[in-house]
């Protein structure tokens, strides 16, 4: 034990310096990766000597065909490992070769994402909704959705897997230990690479010879251009394609054919060219010069649609006719039911907008308005004979005699005494008619007609009557409103309120009357130009014992009962008599 005394000893010195050399080299801590070197292989178990341990850990073979190194690992060759535990409940060392392999991988993976590197990877299988990504270096295993697998759909990508090749990193979890790749961000930026090259060289105004047309849609024509850089896909819209009315691309355009384009705008960032094929040929529209405002021209009808039909003045100079321009008399017009494309016809220009390069166009113009020839036939007050052509819940529709005209006829106009909805259920479309002209609207386009003014008003038997006179009425019926009552010589019916039967409220009571009885009724309310008039027995009976008092009542007695100064009168005659 004396040589332990003496620490300058060179036995002392060398073995101070192994043991700090030693442990310096192996910091045992859980948690952390360490090289194993390994001692011992059989059939189940790899064992491997780690410095610093109390015991060799053991790994289950099974676990090193998981990550590819059973065939690979010999006795002396070192491993990493993730040491778990230093000690379990049995007293062994637990490591895992597995988890060591994962955690180096996701080591790289976060430096990758974060430095925006591709790494290599290989598909491995398909999943649902993309496919498996093998990380070459690592192993580590990635999520590619379907979606990031081409630029272009595919419907097939067997072509592809196990092929290695490059992925972008686009999503990293860290907690979840999960990581999703793009194939792509690969593709789509080596060709956008080579597209920026080839778009450097265009500017606007330039003219593209021979660009094949390679496909279209509802929108524009798509041109394969050509160039000794590589070959890119430019777009020609529809409106681009020609001054006249285009439907759609395959009506000019067919797969294959050969057209001269010219360069109208460059979008640098989105890498995009558009052309036109309208421009290389003269603006028809410098020629609107020519055309008048409400002058007659002859059009052809190119395309109709719901709201009107698109005209060609000459080739490439486009207007619209409007449906609400088509017909005098036609509201809600068809298109298709009048023309048919190809038709040649006849309109006027209303208006020509040289900003908006537009031209507004009427056809009904042209033709004569039936309702400026009504007025002149048909003044507001003559009758016309016309047929019912439509109904609704509130008026009748009728075609009048000789125009393409409908006559508008309120249920209200149909009959002074009957109920407006009884009397529209006696018509029916077809039914011959002859109205009256109550009221022409020509810049509306519009005709009021009416059926009861033909007859006379039975209103007029109030003429030469005024508020307070006595008529005899004959009750209809009563309910709790009043009485339903009649006029003599009368056809109107009139509402007595419960409230107007009597003065004294006890005898306002409507079921007294049981119906067909005559009574008497002041006229309470009177308007002829309204047709308005009220009748009222309160009033009758108000009006009478106001005449009473004023003819036996004297002002200065106080006396209001007509037979109250009876006696007095009857002693004044008997005296006259004897004397």
């Amino acid at each position: 034990m004396e040589i332990y005394k003496d620490l300058n000893s060179p036995g002392n010195k060398k073995f101070e310096e192994l043991l700090n050399s030693q442990l310096s080299k192996n910091k045992i801590e859980e948690g952390k990766i360490i090289d194993g070197k390994v001692t011992k292989i059989t059939e189940k178990f790899v064992f491997i000597f780690i410095p610093g341990l109390k015991s060799e850990p053991i790994i289950d073979i099974n676990e090193l065909k998981l990550i590819g190194l059973k065939e690979k690992i010999k006795v002396g060759e070192e491993i990493p490992v993730l040491l778990e535990k230093l000690e379990d409940k049995n007293g062994e060392v637990i490591v895992s070769a597995l988890k060591a392999q994962k955690i180096k991988g996701w080591y790289k993976l976060e430096k990758a994402y974060e430095e925006n590197q591709s790494i290599q990877g290989k598909i491995t299988t398909k999943c649902k909704g993309g496919v498996i990504v093998e990380h070459i270096e690592t192993g580590s295993l990635m999520f590619c959705p379907g979606s990031q697998i081409s630029d272009k759909p595919l419907k097939n990508i067997d072509h592809l897997i196990g092929v290695e090749q490059k992925f972008a990193i686009i999503k990293l979890d860290k907690i979840r230990g999960n990581a999703c790749v793009s194939r792509r961000q690969i593709v789509s930026s080596n060709k956008r690479e080579d597209k920026a090259k080839i778009i450097e060289k265009f500017k606007v105004g330039d003219i593209i010879k021979d660009a094949i047309v390679k496909g279209y849609s509802s929108f524009g024509c798509f041109f394969e251009v050509n160039t000794p850089d590589g070959t890119i896909d430019t777009l020609c819209h529809l409106q681009e394609i020609s001054y006249s009315r285009v439907n759609h691309p395959d009506e000019i355009f067919n797969i294959g054919e050969k057209h001269d384009l010219k360069v109208i705008s460059i979008d640098h960032e989105k890498l995009q060219v558009g052309c036109s094929i309208k421009q290389l040929s003269p603006d028809p529209f410098e020629h609107i010069s020519n055309y008048e405002i409400g002058k007659k021209y002859k059009v052809q009808i190119d395309k109709i649609t719901d709201y009107g039909c698109f005209c060609s003045l000459e080739p490439g100079l486009s207007t619209l006719l409007h449906n609400s321009e088509m017909s005098w008399t036609k509201r809600n017009v068809v298109p298709k039911k009048l023309f048919k494309e190809g038709d040649t016809i006849e309109c006027i220009i209303t208006e020509i907008d040289k900003d908006k390069r537009r031209i507004a166009i009427s056809h009904k113009l042209t033709i004569e308005n039936p309702y400026q020839t009504f007025t002149n036939k048909q003044p507001e007050g003559s009758e016309i004979n016309g047929v019912v052509s439509s109904a609704n819940e509130y008026a009748l529709y009728i075609r009048l005699d000789g125009y393409e005209i409908d006559g508008f006829l309120h249920a209200n106009d149909l009959s002074y005494t009957g109920k407006p909805e009884e009397e529209l259920k006696k018509y029916k479309k077809g039914d011959n008619l002859k109205v009256k002209v109550l009221e022409i609207k020509k810049d509306d386009q519009k005709v009021r007609v009416g059926l009861k003014q033909l007859g006379e008003d039975p209103f007029n038997w109030f003429k030469g009557r005024k508020v307070n006179d006595i008529v005899t009425v004959q009750v209809v019926s009563s309910d709790n409103r009043g009485l339903l009552v009649k006029p003599e010589k009368c056809e109107i019916e009139f509402l007595i309120k419960k409230s107007n039967i009597a003065v004294n409220s006890s005898d306002a009571r409507p079921s007294r009357f049981v119906g067909g009885e005559r009574i008497d009724a002041a006229i309470s309310e009177l308007n002829m130009e309204k047709r308005k008039a009220n009748f009222s027995i309160k009033l009758l009976e108000e009006l009478q014992n106001k005449e009473a008092v004023t003819k036996f009542s004297s002002p200065l007695s106080g006396k209001n009962l007509p037979f109250s100064s009876l006696s007095e009168k009857l002693d004044d005659k008997k005296n006259k008599d004897n004397e």
